[in-house]
């Protein structure tokens, strides 16, 4: 049976082309949800509503998790509110982009 930590070890595989850190330090991924049947729900964003990576980093995304033993189909699930703001940036990614904590103040 597949756990939302092994989801979450998937998806730290994944990145925004453009940004070198992954979606989940990103700040982009805002839930995980697995049943017993091995379904698989990611709640997410996207830096902006005109990404054009949109299409692209769902589809990766799928093929990550779908290849998670147990793992019998992933929903993305894109919603824009919240929205994203570098304030959401983990303090892993921050070290990655050279941003410094005060700097969203």
């Amino acid at each position: 049976m597949p756990t939302t930590e092994d989801v979450y070890k998937e998806l730290r595989q994944v990145y925004d082309p453009e940004i070198p850190v992954n979606i989940v330090d990103l700040g982009l991924v805002y839930d995980v949800k697995l049943d017993d049947a091995g379904s698989c729900v990611v709640t997410m964003t996207l830096t902006s509503q005109s990404c054009p990576e949109a299409r692209t980093i769902p589809e990766v995304m799928k093929r990550r998790l779908n290849a998670i033993p147990g793992v019998n189909g992933t929903q993305i699930e894109i919603v824009w509110d919240p929205p994203w703001s570098p304030q959401k940036i983990s303090e892993e990614g921050r070290k990655t982009l050279g941003i410094d904590q005060d700097d969203d103040e």
